[in-house]
C-alpha cells in the first residue's frame, strides 16, 4: 500500500513526490553508480552514466521482487549540478525509459566527488513491497 503525500495548496511537484506513506517489506538499494555488472564504465557522459545507474537500481529491485513502482525514496548524488540542471530534458527521458512514470520522494545533492573517480552520479533507493 502506497499513498502520495501532497499538502493542500502546494504546487504539484514535477518528476518527484513530496512524500509517500507505505506499508510492507522494506527494500534498501545501496548507492549505485554508472558502471556495468563487471564494474566497468562504458561512458563518461553524465546521461549515459545516469541511465546505467538507473538500470543498476532496477536490477537490484528485481532481486527483491520489486520494481520502480515500489520505490518510495530516491537520493541522487551528482558531481556537477550545473550539468544536471542543463540536461534535465535528457535526464527525464533516460529516467522514464528505465523507471517509467514512477516518481518517489527524491533528494538531489551536489558532492565534490564520489568514491569511484569516473562516477558522475550515485543513486540510492528505498522501496516498499506491499504486505
Amino acid at each position: 500500500m502506497r499513498t502520495l503525500l501532497q499538502p493542500p495548496g502546494w504546487a504539484a511537484p514535477k518528476g518527484y513526490a513530496n512524500g509517500i506513506a507505505a506499508r510492507g517489506t522494506l527494500v534498501f538499494v545501496g548507492g549505485q553508480i554508472g558502471w556495468n555488472a563487471q564494474q566497468q564504465f562504458e561512458s563518461d557522459d553524465f546521461i549515459a552514466q545516469t541511465a546505467q545507474t538507473l538500470r543498476n537500481v532496477a536490477a537490484v529491485l528485481r532481486e527483491a521482487g520489486a520494481g520502480p513502482e515500489h520505490m518510495v525514496r530516491m537520493t541522487w548524488y551528482v558531481t556537477d549540478r550545473v550539468e544536471y540542471n542543463s540536461r534535465l530534458p535528457e535526464l527525464g527521458a533516460a529516467y522514464r525509459e528505465v523507471m517509467g512514470r514512477h516518481f518517489p520522494a527524491m533528494t538531489c545533492v551536489e558532492v565534490s566527488a564520489l568514491m569511484e573517480e569516473r562516477a558522475k552520479v550515485e543513486i540510492e533507493v528505498t522501496a516498499v513491497l506491499p504486505d
